[in-house]
């Protein structure tokens, strides 16, 4: 068989069980694949296990028997193939000790040719002959038992128990003689139900050895720009229970290149299986301290700042313009160009709710004037902004857009005086509406990458508010075997 597509699938889409405690307290991002996941991942498993045995060519068989009046007759059967299998019905279920996959009543299709010699003291000439036959695999049985486990952030995937049995088999000759029918059920139908045994085991282990070297070849963190990476380490064990499985990662965002230590953030407990009553494949959760690292991450950075010289009203950036609402700005410094220092003063403040995620953002506004070349700073704004954030899933990304709720400000400081700060509020409220907004919805529409491998995406997903969770509630798709070719399934 081939099992990796399930198994890629339990061990990247993650976490989400009725009243499960997380795997383990540092893990951020969690989720589940429901019984409607397990079901599609076993039925896509199936399929694909179909496909790399289909055309498989098994061992020549070469036997000998006696033929009553005859003589001894030496056949050979070579070029075995596979030509198609077909299932009757298939479970997968999950329990303590791993993942069982059971496939019975099948049924194969086999072509193959054969060619016998016989010679007896009856017959001192030799007689040969040669054809081809088609066998039909009946009550075909193949079942496997694995176990996943955590070790170091890295899952382990070990095979425990394999098999197949084959119930039945019946033989049909293109040409030859009625003897010889017999003496190939006779003789050989033993050898053919091995072959096809051994065969069809051998492609298990062989999945199953590939698999576990995918598994250990994820990455622990992904780099998502410049600035910041993604811990995607899995932490605990994945919890398996009769209907559902369960893994959970790290998911918190460090400063590139940082050591993967656990940062100082209040652990969330439990988190609900509810999709507000849709049967989804798989649902995963987000702890808003992965939006809280995000933020510390870019803040220390100093990636939260920005220079505006220009802005669809030019004029604003003129000292003439404020000469109504800032006569001492105009009287020092006339008709000369400015700019707009933008900065986030302290880590965004982030917090999911029950509607929305809400968002408070602090940030420093310096009115600087151009004069000579010269950059000159001559006073400070801040503002208090609160808006909400929107979830998104874009692709397989998790984005969002900010709406604004309201804001606030103040002087900060100011060396041209005191100013008319409601005068001044409408202008600032011009700039935030018009460039700092669409400036982090910019940025913020990126997104930040689901962990799902390539070659999958989301179907009809949901966006669940569960303080402290999001959750993402989705089906998903098989787009083809890009996957099989990527070493690093995360990456999109």
């Amino acid at each position: 068989m081939a099992p990796s597509i399930v198994f890629i699938l339990l061990s990247t889409l993650l976490r989400v069980t009725s009243g499960y405690v997380l795997p383990n307290e540092e893990g951020f991002i969690s989720g589940v694949i429901s019984d409607k996941g397990l079901d599609y991942a076993k039925d896509l498993l199936i399929e694909k296990g179909i496909a790399s045995i289909v055309l498989l060519q098994l061992p020549e068989i070469e036997n000998s028997a006696q033929v009553p009046f005859v003589g001894n007759a030496k056949v050979v059967l070579s070029n075995i193939t596979i030509k198609d299998i077909q299932v009757n019905s298939s479970s997968l279920r999950t329990g303590e000790n791993g993942f069982v996959l059971v496939v019975s009543g099948a049924t194969a299709n086999l072509s193959m040719r054969w060619r016998y010699s016989l010679s007896s003291w009856l017959i001192p000439i030799g007689i040969s002959d040669s054809g081809t036959a088609s066998v039909k695999v009946k009550g075909m049985q193949v079942g496997l038992t694995v176990n996943l486990r955590n070790q170091e952030g890295t899952l382990n995937l070990t095979l425990l128990d394999y098999g197949c049995y084959v119930g039945d088999l019946s033989i049909k000759l293109d040409g030859g003689a009625s003897w010889l029918y017999q003496l190939l059920v006779d003789a050989f139908e033993g050898n053919i139900a091995s072959a096809v045994e051994e065969a069809i085991s051998e492609k298990i282990r062989e999945g199953i050895t590939k698999l576990d070297n995918l598994l250990h070849s994820l990455p622990k963190q992904i780099s998502l720009d410049k600035t910041a990476a993604l811990n995607v380490s899995f932490v605990g064990n994945p919890v398996l229970s009769n209907s559902s499985i369960a893994i959970a990662i790290n998911g918190l965002l460090t400063a590139r290149n940082e050591a993967l230590v656990p940062q100082s953030y209040q652990k969330g407990l439990k988190i609900s299986s509810a999709c507000g009553g849709l049967p989804k494949m798989i649902k995963i959760s987000i702890h808003e301290n992965v939006f809280k690292s995000a933020s510390l991450v870019y803040y220390n950075a100093g990636k939260m700042q920005l220079i505006i010289d220009e802005l669809p009203d030019q004029n604003i950036l003129n000292t003439a313009e404020w000469r109504f609402i800032v006569p001492q700005l105009y009287k020092r410094y006339p008709n000369d160009d400015m700019q707009l220092n933008i900065s986030v003063s302290s880590p965004p403040f982030i917090q999911v709710t029950y509607q929305d995620v809400g968002a408070t953002i602090f940030v420093d506004i310096t009115i600087d004037v151009l004069e000579d070349g010269e950059v000159i700073p001559v006073a400070c704004i801040s503002m208090e902004i609160s808006a909400s954030f929107a979830v998104e899933i874009i692709g397989n990304n998790i984005a969002g857009r900010l709406r604004l709720q309201k804001f606030s400000t103040y002087l900060k400081w100011s060396k041209i005086g005191k100013l008319h700060m409601r005068l001044i509020q409408s202008l600032m409220s011009s700039v935030l509406k018009t460039v700092i907004l669409p400036y982090l919805n910019f940025k913020l529409m990126r997104g930040l990458p689901l962990p799902i491998i390539d070659g999958f995406s989301f179907q009809n997903a949901n966006i669940l508010y569960i303080h402290p969770w999001i959750a993402v509630c989705s089906d998903v798709s098989f787009l083809g075997d890009y996957y099989l070719s990527q070493q690093s399934p995360y990456l999109s």
